[in-house]
């Protein structure tokens, strides 16, 4: 075991010295952790304390924030598609890449905390004019050389304000990690409304198309009744009509089909002709015409989709993160306040150089030529024609509105989540309608049919129960529609769609 020596030259020192010593090393390290940042209170959410509609149950323990979307969507192509997003998507590219710009910039700011070390070398040369020179003669010539380190101006932080930034660079840095989960977020729920958009075309198209044969026959046999005489110009022009009505929706739903194929190339990030079957969405195309109808396909399969309750107002403050994005913003305004309070106080400033120095180059690493400089400065305000005061003064009031957004947020948070809660309650009923209304128009039609052929009905009735029918058909598959991406947007909502991830991306 080595013992412990104490050096000769600490006999020497008096105890008032060892007194003095410790209190400035005391004093020294409770400066350098001083710190003007007021302390920090969340702002009292100003929401209700309850959603104005139940939130409901669900089969899950998960929540939805906690919920990955791999399993919240359980259509095996949508998952293909939300993968490719995830990995293609220019935006959370993006997203991402401000991720690192801020996590250097925080690492910037961190290391204003420490000094810099720089290796110096310099050598200067000068020429002396003596009296003895003045006459013509040249004067003599000195040379100084040095090498060694070198720190330059090192703030010692006493009174915290690099500290005070340093904390306001890492709420940014934060607040920025939770601006690439909203957008991940977003993104997959565009995915999958769009996917779903792209399946209601489908079956719009298909519906469509099985009108368009029905009202062609019509037109046909409209033309030679007419031509016989049987039925009037007034019924024929009538049928006519209807086709044309059915082509113009037509011709409507494929520019649509187009526009959401392009919508969803751009979430991908890459032409959905260079995908495999396995990720494009079915088509009704190659469906024979006769038949059952694609809108019990299509829309159908992809369900179902997990259930997901809606929790209480308080959980959106850690389930959203673009309620903790804002939550951050508000600590680096917070922080910067700490800063601009900070600039009152005299700034302390030190540069040391240490190393060998001599007027010869050949003797500057000889023994006896160390050297060391030691220069400390403190600034101290004294008139600055109201420029920290100003400067406090704008720290407060972007702290103030960074208050006003945050609470702007969680306003908005919770109205989305009212909103779809709302939407959630009302469409299955309006589902269940629209279907019901379906079923009686198709009996109707059918009836209608019956009563014209057995004479006891114009053909006008006939052509307004096809008429009818195309209408709730549409209406049945928009229904649908918008219950499917209703569930897709109460999943979103709710903070969906993200899991953190298993270590921290940021260190303090």
């Amino acid at each position: 075991m080595h013992k412990l020596t104490t050096p000769v030259a600490s006999k020497h020192r008096t105890p008032q010295l060892r007194i003095v010593g410790a209190g400035l090393l005391a004093s020294a390290a409770w400066l350098s952790g001083c710190s003007f940042i007021p302390t920090y209170e969340r702002p009292t959410a100003p929401v209700a304390a309850t959603f104005p509609v139940a939130g409901g149950t669900s089969t899950t323990a998960q929540t939805p924030a906690s919920l990955p979307w791999q399993q919240f969507f359980t259509d095996v192509r949508l998952q293909k598609l939300i993968a490719l997003a995830l990995d293609n998507n220019r935006d959370l590219r993006v997203a991402v890449l401000n991720i690192e710009q801020a996590r250097a910039q925080y690492g910037i700011t961190r290391a204003n905390q420490f000094p810099s070390i720089n290796g110096v070398v310099s050598g200067s040369r000068s020429r002396l004019q003596t009296q003895a020179s003045a006459g013509g003669a040249s004067g003599g010539i000195n040379s100084y050389y040095t090498v060694g380190l070198q720190v330059t101006a090192y703030e010692l932080d006493f009174f915290g304000r690099v500290a005070s930034l340093k904390e306001q660079a890492l709420a940014q840095f934060l607040a920025t990690e939770e601006g690439r989960k909203t957008t991940q977020i977003s993104l997959i729920a565009q995915v999958a409304n769009t996917y779903l958009a792209i399946l209601a075309d489908e079956e719009l198209l298909d519906i469509t198309r099985r009108t368009l044969v029905t009202r062609e026959q019509s037109l046909k046999l409209s033309k030679l009744r007419f031509d016989s005489g049987v039925t009037s110009e007034l019924d024929y022009r009538l049928v006519e009509s209807l086709l044309e009505a059915a082509r113009f929706a037509y011709a409507q739903q494929q520019r649509q089909r187009v526009l959401d194929d392009n919508a969803l190339t751009l979430l991908v990030g890459q032409p959905l002709s260079t995908l495999g079957t396995d990720f494009l969405p079915p088509s009704t195309a190659a469906l024979p015409v006769s038949g059952a109808a694609a809108s019990a396909v299509l829309l159908a399969q992809a369900q179902p989709m997990v259930d997901v309750p809606a929790g209480l107002p308080s959980e959106l403050l850690e389930s959203r993160p673009d309620i903790r994005q804002a939550e951050q913003l508000l600590l680096a305004s917070n922080a910067n306040i700490g800063a601009a309070r900070a600039a009152f106080f005299p700034k302390i400033s030190l540069t040391v150089q240490a190393g060998t120095a001599s007027n010869q180059l050949s003797r500057l690493f000889d023994s006896g030529t160390f050297a060391w400089t030691l220069a400390p400065q403190l600034l101290a305000p004294i008139f600055d024609a109201g420029r920290n005061q100003a400067g406090l003064d704008s720290a407060k009031a972007q702290r103030d509105i960074a208050i006003a957004q945050y609470e702007k947020t969680i306003q908005v948070a919770f109205r989305e989540v009212a909103d779809a809660l709302a939407t959630r309650a009302t469409l299955g009923d309006q589902l269940r309608a629209s279907q019901a209304q379906v079923n009686a128009e198709t009996v109707r039609l059918r009836l209608a049919g019956l009563r014209y052929d057995n004479g006891v009905a114009s053909y006008l009735d006939a052509l307004d129960a096809q008429r009818s029918l195309f209408t709730v058909q549409q209406a049945l598959v928009q229904t649908r529609l918008a219950q499917l991406q209703s569930q897709v947007t109460l999943y979103k909502v709710l903070g969906g769609g993200w899991t953190e991830p298993a270590q921290a991306t940021g260190a303090r």
